[in-house]
């Protein structure tokens, strides 16, 4: 009970203002000494504690030891302190230990670097970095730097040339990994750019105000396999970063000069033999390939307008339509013939007749007895095709005729000298030796020697009946005629020789004979002759 009412009476001397000076009664209260650096505030309980409130002594205890930086990491939650749960000071700083106790107890083989600003990455994090290396005796540990270049100033290769703010490209792996974003400096590393070393654009550690030309870096590259600065110095206009070969120049779209057919292979100082931007170019074929066509083309004969027949693809390739351009569409062989056959001088000088004997008079075989206008016989098929209709002359051809080739009859070229008779060419064949003259076609057709049709009845003077009617032509008509055929109507001119009476009965035999028998003697012949 005397305990009770101890502690009620010590609480109601907490509670007034005696309590600083309690005196010899501190020891009662005090659990403890405190350190050497509060030794003096041992007495002076208020000056640390408020009674029965004790989140109130953070406050005392920052704002005594002036820890405004602790209290800023407090109050914006960060540092180590501002991360902690509890912010209580007394939390790890406890007093009244004895004068010697270490209130700090730091452990720096325990402490969690995270709880700072300034994590422990990458190599930072090795075992064999000591807190040594960064954290100074003497030194608060908060006062180490957290830039880089506080602790690798010595170790900077670029000799301060890009700054102190190394996190800007490397990390805390190691140096060699870089993470500088190049972009940020107005000038992205593109292609083959990307893979390069710093060294190669930044000589000697300069980084600022370096050149963004390519002609800078690259203008040894252009004198030995480029284009010898014939072509300026914005390589960019038709180069890309991934390759030298890769074009981004759109001539088609840049130019007033679309770039077509063979001309899309072509390298530019194929055409671009100067300066680019200086030497003006034609635009005409001729500007380019007037020695092509002087060494193994026109020679200049069809004029310098070379697109009218030829294209980009290839020279063989010809767009001149000579059907549609002209009054002489190509016909047969004619699509075959070179241009030169036909056009020997210049061309937009030469006029040419359109005349197939313009061309062709020392083709004619005819030797211009047939005239000019071969078109009527031939065609630009083959000239060996004609399509001459020789029913329109005054030999049509019938029968066997019309199978001949024309050299059957015609022998010489001259086709007018050949003749119309038919003996003409079937002399040597003519069965009669001329005796039925050389009118064959009389008796004869051009379907088969063999089937005539002479009417000798109706056509001459010497009816044929009796025996007559069997005889061979050659029986009676023995000798040779040059034109009309004429043969004696005398039965004597035949039959002299088989005169029984020797002529005493005279030279008429036809008196008393008849033609089926010599032995058959008319009726009343006898009367008559005696």
């Amino acid at each position: 009970m005397r305990i009770v009412w101890f502690i009620a009476g010590l609480a109601a001397l907490l509670a007034t203002g005696a309590f600083a000076d309690l005196g010899p009664l501190d020891s009662l209260v005090m659990p403890g000494k405190v350190i050497k650096g509060h030794e003096r505030l041992e007495t002076e309980c208020k000056q640390c504690h408020v009674p029965f409130r004790r989140d109130a002594q953070r406050d005392l205890c920052l704002g005594c030891h002036d820890h405004r930086e602790v209290a800023d990491d407090v109050a914006r939650n960060r540092g180590f302190h501002g991360r902690l749960e509890d912010s209580t000071c007394s939390k790890c700083h406890t007093e009244h230990k004895g004068r010697e106790a270490d209130i700090v107890k730091l452990d720096e083989r325990r402490f969690d670097h995270t709880m700072t600003d300034f994590a422990l990455k990458g190599a930072h994090g090795k075992p064999e970095v000591t807190c040594r290396d960064c954290h100074r005796a003497g030194q608060k540990h908060r006062a180490a730097p957290s830039d880089c270049y506080a602790c690798h100033r010595k170790d900077d290769t670029h000799k301060g040339g890009l700054g102190k703010d190394c996190r800007s490209c490397h990390t805390e792996n190691r140096w060699a990994e870089v993470r500088f974003d190049h972009s940020k400096t107005g000038w992205p590393l593109e292609g083959k750019h990307y893979d390069v070393e710093c060294k190669a654009c930044h000589v000697r550690e300069r980084y600022k105000n370096t050149a963004k030309d390519c002609v800078s870096c690259h203008r040894k590259d252009d004198d030995r396999k480029g284009h010898k600065g014939r072509f300026g110095r914005k390589c960019e206009t038709c180069h890309v970063a991934d390759g030298w070969r890769q074009l981004r120049f759109d001539h088609d779209r840049d130019t007033k000069y679309r770039l077509l057919g063979r001309h899309r292979d072509a390298k530019c100082t194929a055409c671009h033999t100067g300066d680019l931007y200086r030497q003006k170019l034609g635009q005409t074929c001729v500007s380019c390939h007037r020695k092509d066509d002087d060494r193994k083309g026109h020679k200049g004969r069809f004029g310098p307008k070379c697109e009218t027949c030829h294209v980009e693809r290839e020279w063989k390739a010809i767009t001149f339509d000579h059907d549609r351009a002209t009054d002489y569409p190509l016909l047969g062989k004619h699509r075959q013939a070179k241009c030169t056959a036909c056009h020997t001088g210049p061309l937009y000088q030469q006029k040419l007749a359109t005349t197939c004997y313009a061309c062709h008079k020392k083709d004619d075989e005819h030797r211009g007895q047939q005239g000019q206008r071969c078109e009527q016989c031939h065609d630009e098929r083959s000239w060996k095709t004609t399509r001459f209709d020789h029913d329109l002359t005054r030999f049509p051809l019938l029968g066997r005729h019309a199978k001949l080739e024309c050299k059957e009859c015609h022998r010489a070229a001259t086709f007018k000298d050949a003749s119309t008779q038919c003996v003409a060419c079937h002399e040597k064949e003519d069965a009669h030796k001329r005796t039925l003259g050389p009118a064959c076609e009389e008796c004869h057709n051009a379907r088969d020697w063999k089937q005539w049709r002479f009417d000798h009845n109706a056509r001459t003077r010497f009816r044929l009946d009796g025996g007559h009617e069997r005889l061979a032509c050659k029986s009676c008509h023995q000798r040779p005629m040059k034109g009309r055929v004429e043969a004696p109507s005398a039965c004597v001119a035949c039959h002299d020789g088989d005169d029984v009476h020797a002529g005493a009965y005279g030279r008429y035999c036809e008196r008393c004979h008849v033609t089926s028998d010599f032995g058959t003697i008319r009726s009343g012949a006898m009367k008559r002759r005696h």
